[in-house]
């Protein structure tokens, strides 16, 4: 998996493209909690789930179908005042249900684990991306604060860190621009 800190920097900067008008904290922290709830499947293997079963790591958290769910659950939850099918009702689904995406497809691009699970339950198979130049994050905080920790870290900056921060400056300019 890439870190928690590459999928809160995807998540961050899908709500910062997004331009709503809304609290801004508050909007951030749910984009960002979802992009990186999908990892506490981990806890699956505490009650003996395998990696590779539906509900193992990267298995149905990781799904399309949970990005659907959770969007819509987040936004009627934390929204309840904006009418579901209004246009900003429809884009914060998007920036929820991309939040979630973005972390399925980051973990797609790793070069350890056994696959995502895009398609469970309709399909159990586990994929990856052909380009795969994210380091896998090690699992637990003591490990991660480590050498392999530290150049999981740099190699995030390469491949989410600075696409993001280009991403989110080019925004700034066209935005001001068009003001």
């Amino acid at each position: 998996m890439a870190s928690i800190f590459g999928h809160a920097l995807a998540a961050y900067t899908i709500r910062k493209v997004a331009n709503v008008k809304l609290n801004p904290v508050k909007l951030s922290l749910l984009a960002i909690f979802c992009a990186v709830i999908p990892d506490a499947d981990v806890i699956m293997f505490n009650f003996g789930y395998p990696y590779m079963h539906p509900l193992g790591h990267r298995g149905f958290t990781h799904s399309i179908l949970f990005a659907f769910i959770l969007a819509f659950l987040i936004r009627a939850i934390f929204y309840r005042k904006v009418t579901y099918f209004s246009k900003l009702g429809i884009i914060l689904f998007v920036i929820f249900l991309v939040s979630t995406l973005s972390h399925s497809l980051l973990d797609a691009c790793t070069n350890g684990g056994k696959g995502v699970g895009f398609f469970i339950p309709f399909e159990n198979s586990r994929y990856f991306f052909p380009w795969r130049p994210i380091m896998v994050s090690p699992l637990g905080a003591s490990k991660f604060f480590s050498e392999w920790g530290l150049r999981v870290l740099q190699n995030e900056f390469m491949y989410i860190g600075i696409p993001a921060i280009s991403i989110l400056i080019l925004n700034y300019f066209f935005r001001k621009k068009s003001l």
